[in-house]
């Protein structure tokens, strides 16, 4: 069954909050998860909810092997929809106010390295078919750019300019991204492609068939093709804007810059990159300290 009011929640996250639909599945999964586990069937339940149930679920997730991680962010979805509902005065009392989640270690961002994705590397693994030629250049369009995959997907030809693209971001703001002669050339490469099998479509990534690419399949793209030239555990779309943020810090671009490249909202959400600068760093220190220079 269910939750009460999560349709209209949901669309309250994709109308005014401008969420994206990656993000609602995710809550909608995480609510449903609990309203699953206290059986709520009525709205007379739905108020009965107390803090002290919460956090019996919250037992119960760490029970079942979830990380304080994965349990703070469904938490947090809860702690969304408890707030809209008492907006929206369907509840007096948010017993949210009253949970606090496991603590968490900060995880650092996982980064390819820069010779892991040489254009020797890439030559290699890509053939000159439709599919080839899309899989490279959404590989390097993270890589070069740094964009979110709900980004890329709705990325549109009329975007794309011959030295910047512009990008709807989250809550729908836009910011526009230089790119180089030779992603541009990838572009224009690409839509060639797509010209000589009349793919031509307001998106810039599309199938075969003319439909635009799906979230799963651009994560089969990276995790097989990255795959091949690295050693990283989890090989995805965030870990190429890792990736991208990291040598932007270690090759000397600021965190200003890079916060209004990554389309972050605010300073601290790019400081987490700073961690992985330790080259710049080091080079810095050598180069600076009397005794960090190294004996000729």
């Amino acid at each position: 069954m269910a939750p009460f009011f999560l349709q209209q929640f949901l669309e309250y996250l994709q109308k005014e909050k401008r969420y994206s639909e990656h993000t609602c599945l995710a809550y909608q999964i995480d609510i449903q998860q609990f309203f699953d586990f206290l059986v709520i069937s009525s709205k007379e339940d739905l108020l009965e909810i107390s803090s002290l149930l919460i956090r019996g679920w919250m037992v119960d997730l760490i029970d079942n092997s979830y990380s304080n991680r994965s349990v703070n962010r469904k938490l947090s979805s809860l702690r969304s929809y408890f707030k809209w509902l008492k907006k929206e005065q369907i509840v007096q009392l948010n017993p949210m106010q009253k949970v606090q989640g496991p603590k968490t270690e900060k995880r650092l961002p996982s980064f390819a390295r820069t010779s892991d994705l040489s254009v020797e590397n890439l030559e290699e693994m890509f053939d000159d078919s439709f599919e080839g030629k899309r899989d490279k250049l959404v590989i390097e369009m993270f890589y070069q750019t740094g964009i979110r995959l709900n980004e890329l997907i709705h990325l549109k030809n009329a975007d794309i300019e011959h030295d910047r693209i512009k990008v709807v971001g989250k809550r729908n703001k836009e910011r526009i991204i230089p790119i180089s002669q030779k992603l541009f050339l990838l572009i224009e490469d690409y839509r060639n492609v797509l010209k000589l099998n009349n793919l031509d479509n307001e998106l810039l990534f599309i199938l075969k068939s003319g439909n635009k690419v799906y979230p799963k399949l651009v994560y089969r793209i990276i995790n097989s093709y990255l795959g091949l030239v690295t050693n990283l555990d989890i090989c995805s779309p965030h870990v190429l804007r890792h990736t991208f943020a990291t040598h932007m810090l270690n090759n000397g671009a600021g965190l200003e810059t890079l916060k209004d490249l990554l389309g972050h909202a605010n300073l601290s959400a790019t400081q987490v990159y700073t961690h992985n600068s330790f080259k710049q760093l080091t080079n810095i220190y050598s180069q600076a300290h009397p005794r960090g220079h190294k004996k000729k």
